[in-house]
């Protein structure tokens, strides 16, 4: 069975957002690179949380990339964004670039899932009007 095109953006989609997050976030905690460790320190995080947090965003994508479990992993990586966010906030970053960094994120991770499957699809409609 072929699938729709519809189907191949959220793929894409979701697979720009795996491919960033495992290459801007999770590869250089979880490998110990300094850039994450001093970033984290500026941000107000003791460097000790930096594996912890590269596991959590490793396994929040595992269960998003699974189709299975992709619902569970986005709504798990929702509330971590969340956290990013509320932490720039917290350290007075540059709204667009830093702030809302977590937004765009979050925009690809949903916007992926919500094209790749029908059944979010269905409970997100996205410009239907609604009959009471």
């Amino acid at each position: 069975m072929k699938a729709p095109p519809l189907v191949w953006v959220g793929r894409v989609l979701s697979g720009i957002f795996a491919l960033f997050i495992l290459g801007a976030s999770v590869v250089p905690k979880l490998s110990g690179m300094p850039v994450a460790e001093e970033t984290m320190t500026l941000l107000g995080w003791p460097t000790g949380y930096v594996l912890m947090i590269g596991l959590m965003e490793l396994a929040f994508l595992v269960l998003y990339l699974i189709p299975r479990t992709a619902l569970l992993g986005a709504i798990l990586f929702t509330g971590l964004l969340g956290g990013a966010m509320a932490t720039h906030i917290r350290a007075e970053s540059p709204l667009f670039s830093h702030v809302l960094f977590g937004l765009y994120l979050g925009a690809f991770l949903w916007g992926g899932l919500w094209l790749r499957r029908a059944d979010i699809r269905a409970v997100l409609p996205v410009g239907r009007a609604s009959k009471a």
